[in-house]
């Protein structure tokens, strides 16, 4: 007897299932990741003003260090979900080897390039003679853990490929606690200073990529899936996440820009901006969990040959970033008298965020369709379509946001020039999935 086709109603359901099986873990992991870098700051907080600050340069530094290789969780992920859905776990599981090697080269090829560099790029940071020397031995000490920290993003993306995203969750979640309880030994116990911080970072970072490693090795042993590296699958890796690469670093000129906008603003206006930012990075990261999880199903949809799956997927996810957008707005809205107190005690700093922090809130339905939509098509292997859509938003947005202080707007006016950000980008990505070029079957794309 031939089953009847699943009412829509059932469809729904099965796909709210899938999203939020994948979306609530990834959020708790992408939480996580922030507070090591809160945790640090809190424990060497303490030891002086010149640490503390020390800390901050060489952290930023690093972490974009990091983020911008964001690709290799991205790519892997999306490679790996289509040869799970061509039902090839063996495939699978060495592509994502592929992205771990791939990884590892890139992190020794980091740290041959920071650790002799590391005085002169604090230098140009603008560290103070005081915090230099902290900076620079934080710096050269936790360059040692980017190997790890990559990849733990690379191993991320194989466990979401495999629709994973409870192990990241379980990972990031031990890595935090035991890097706050080494920081906190490393630092005082031991007396290692803002030393001590960097090497409980290195440590709980190393712990982690090993903790990854077992899972992935361990799957490995089970679908018979070599371990040894492979220069054309790496090659193959590295080509895929380029362009991905490319989006990431436009993104983050966009952000640099804004935030140089902001400082020629003035001191409170610059002060409103990164309390402003701060909550906009948080915004992201609930959205960007339903994106994970989109990246994991369409990638599963499209190895399985299931085009019709992939757009109802898609649709589906979209209706999600759009009601996650509108509860978000709405709860910037309803807190923001509670939320502005909390990082500043200045009337002009407070007052500068108000208008702009509505911004947000009426921004937030537009981003989530484009986060929605940005993990859709990075599950579908669209990285050359992103990246384009990226380098024309930046385009876009570079000389609005410039014009911004010479025209004589303030704050308001900057985020108003980050939703006009956002709206570019949800043409270019609303347009491509209308089209569905990005509907590419097969275990490979």
């Amino acid at each position: 007897m031939t089953q009847a086709p699943a009412a829509p109603r059932a469809v729904r359901r099965r796909h709210d299932r899938e999203i939020v099986a994948l979306a609530v873990p990834a959020f708790g992991a992408l939480v996580a990741e922030p507070l090591f870098v809160i945790a640090d700051s809190a424990i060497v907080g303490h030891l002086g003003t010149a640490q503390l600050a020390g800390l901050g340069v060489a952290s930023t530094l690093l972490m974009t260090a990091v983020g911008v290789f964001v690709f290799l969780a991205y790519a892997t992920t999306a490679a790996v979900a289509r040869r799970v859905g061509a039902g090839d776990y063996r495939a699978a599981i060495r592509q994502g080897m592929d992205g771990i090697w791939l990884a590892l080269l890139i992190g020794a090829a980091t740290i041959a390039v920071v650790l002799p560099t590391a005085p002169a790029l604090m230098d140009w940071l603008g560290a103070s003679a005081t915090a230099a020397p902290y900076a620079t031995t934080y710096l050269r000490i936790s360059t040692l853990g980017i190997p790890a920290m990559l990849v733990v993003l690379a191993a991320t993306g194989v466990l979401r490929g495999l629709q994973d995203t409870r192990t990241p969750l379980y990972v990031a979640v031990t890595g935090f606690v035991a890097n706050a309880a080494l920081n906190a030994g490393l630092v005082y116990g031991a007396g290692l200073g803002i030393a001590g911080s960097a090497w409980g970072t290195v440590i709980a970072q190393c712990g982690m990529a090993a903790a990854y490693l077992v899972v992935v090795v361990r799957g490995a042993r089970e679908h018979d899936a070599s371990l040894r590296p492979d220069a054309a699958g790496i090659r193959a890796c590295a080509q895929a996440g380029a362009p991905l690469l490319v989006r990431t670093l436009s993104l983050r000129a966009i952000l640099v820009i804004a935030t140089a906008v902001a400082a020629r603003l003035g001191d409170a206006d610059m002060a409103a901006h990164q309390i402003i930012l701060s909550l906009w990075s948080l915004l992201a990261f609930a959205l960007d969990a339903i994106a994970i999880a989109g990246q994991a199903i369409i990638g599963r949809y499209l190895g399985a040959d299931d085009a019709q799956g992939a757009r109802e997927a898609c649709r589906r996810m979209v209706q999600w970033g759009l009601a996650t957008g509108v509860a978000l707005g709405l709860l910037v809205i309803v807190a923001r008298p509670l939320f502005l107190p909390m990082f500043s005690g200045d009337s002009v700093v407070r007052d500068a965020a108000l208008p702009a922090l509505v911004v947000v809130a009426l921004s937030q339905p537009i981003c989530g369709i484009v986060f929605v939509l940005d993990g859709v098509l990075m599950g579908a292997g669209d990285g050359p379509y992103l990246a384009w859509a990226m380098v024309l938003t930046l385009a876009v947005f570079a000389p609005v946001a410039l014009l911004v202080p010479v025209l004589g707007g303030g704050l308001t006016a900057l985020w108003a020039t980050m939703t006009l950000m956002m709206a570019i980008r949800l043409l270019t990505l609303g347009l491509r999935s209308r089209s569905g070029r990005w509907i590419v079957t097969g275990a490979t794309r």
